[in-house]
């Protein structure tokens, strides 16, 4: 099973910039975005290979969102983490399929300024850790999304002018350190040891083109399914947003 995630930006802006050619090239199973910025009913999509397309659009119009749109037939699907304190801005899908939950997570920024850095790491990154647990409970979890958070320094190109920053704090990286502390894997970092990997790159001053970046995106696994996953990788050369795809290859069937 093939399985992407991407940052989208828009999901009506990269549509104009060669979505559909990028699906019928990658050919994935599912792929779940994020930063949609949009409902379904805004959205002209013909992509027959994805008959199951599942959306959680914010409540603000033009902001947020994410989707899945699988080829496969999920058993359940779950909008939200079923708490007021985080719902509204459509952040969260759940598809439980036979052997796994997947979920695709738009994780909150917090903000030049860091105006949402006490409600990311106090609230946010504790009760959504607590959600996917819960689910491990009944069967081995996915993880995808962009989280909003360069875990390690190698994880950014300027890690040293950045700690204050949005992205880069303590609290947020110490939040992403639950995650992994408590039994999740960064399947990135199993097949990729160096540093120069990102995911994530300013529209200013070519960002892009020098390779000054961010890995924020990622796929987490419950450590049951480790053995599992093949290969995971990002597409850097993919254009459309200001996020590459990335992607995971494994045996979940």
């Amino acid at each position: 099973m093939k399985i992407i995630s991407w940052n989208v930006n828009g999901i009506r802006s990269v549509i104009t910039k060669g979505f559909e050619s990028f699906l019928n090239t990658e050919k994935p199973d599912i792929i779940c975005l994020q930063e949609t910025r949009a409902d379904e009913s805004q959205v002209k999509l013909e992509f027959e290979h994805f008959p199951h397309r599942f959306w959680n659009p914010a409540g603000k119009k033009g902001y947020s969102g994410t989707a899945v749109f699988s080829a496969h037939e999920p058993l359940s699907v779950t909008r939200e983490l079923g708490d007021q304190k985080h719902d509204g801005e459509g952040r969260v899908i759940t598809l439980e399929y036979k052997k796994f939950w997947l979920v695709n997570v738009y994780v909150p920024n917090s903000k030049r300024g860091l105006e949402r850095l006490d409600y990311r790491h106090n609230s946010w990154d504790v009760d959504f850790l607590a959600y996917i647990k819960k689910l491990e409970k009944k069967k081995p979890v996915v993880v995808c999304g962009d989280f909003n958070v360069a875990h390690k320094e190698i994880d950014l190109a300027n890690p040293k002018t950045n700690v204050k920053n949005a992205g880069f704090t303590p609290e947020e990286r110490e939040g992403f350190d639950s995650f992994i502390s408590s039994g999740f894997v960064d399947t990135f970092r199993e097949f990729t040891k160096d540093g120069g990997h990102y995911t994530w790159w300013s529209n200013m001053a070519n960002s892009r083109e020098r390779n000054i970046g961010w890995r924020i995106d990622y796929f987490l696994v419950s450590e049951k399914i480790k053995p599992s996953v093949k290969r995971s990788y990002i597409l850097p050369s993919v254009m459309g947003s200001d996020h590459a795809p990335i992607v995971i290859e494994a045996d979940l069937s």
